[in-house]
């Protein structure tokens, strides 16, 4: 029996071309220690989005690299009067170290955050680095650099 990939969905009101332009909008819902070149391996405006994952550093598990050669797909539908967003981590299994923590993790940037982007108009993305966390350090203690974890997709994150 072959493993599942890690795969989330939910419906909002708003139009797929709306939740296409949001989930564009990786600084809005995600962010973090993103990095990469501008290749996204597949795009179909308001319906697909795939990344090919090139260069990851989970610094919480022994291969640091384990998202390297993953893809990243969002597929999105006109569901009657609502639209659907299928979020899949292919190679995101549970047979990998990360599958915990990273489905955890995405559970809670696409369910609430990319959802909230698209139907509110804002996400709740990790602070940006050095000035949103200083903004925030007087509230919760900082994470150290060195336990910090980064992606580079195949996606160029806009600043």
């Amino acid at each position: 029996m072959k493993s599942q990939n890690y795969s989330t969905a939910f419906t909002v009101d708003q139009t797929p071309e709306e939740a296409f332009a949001a989930i564009n909008n990786v600084r809005g819902w995600w962010s973090g220690n993103i990095e990469g070149n501008k290749k996204i391996t597949e795009s179909i405006h308001g319906k697909k989005i795939v990344w090919l994952v090139l260069d990851s550093h989970l610094n919480f598990i022994e291969d640091k690299t384990e998202w390297n050669g993953t893809k990243i797909t969002f597929d999105i539908a006109k569901k009657g009067d609502k639209t659907e967003v299928r979020f899949t981590h292919m190679g995101l299994t549970p047979e990998v170290e990360c599958y915990g923590a990273c489905s955890n993790a995405w559970g809670g940037y696409i369910n609430r955050s990319l959802r909230r982007l698209i139907a509110k108009g804002k996400g709740q993305p990790n602070p940006k680095e050095k000035a949103d966390r200083e903004k925030v350090s007087k509230k919760r203690p900082t994470v150290p650099k060195s336990k910090r974890s980064s992606i580079k997709t195949a996606h160029k994150i806009p600043s």
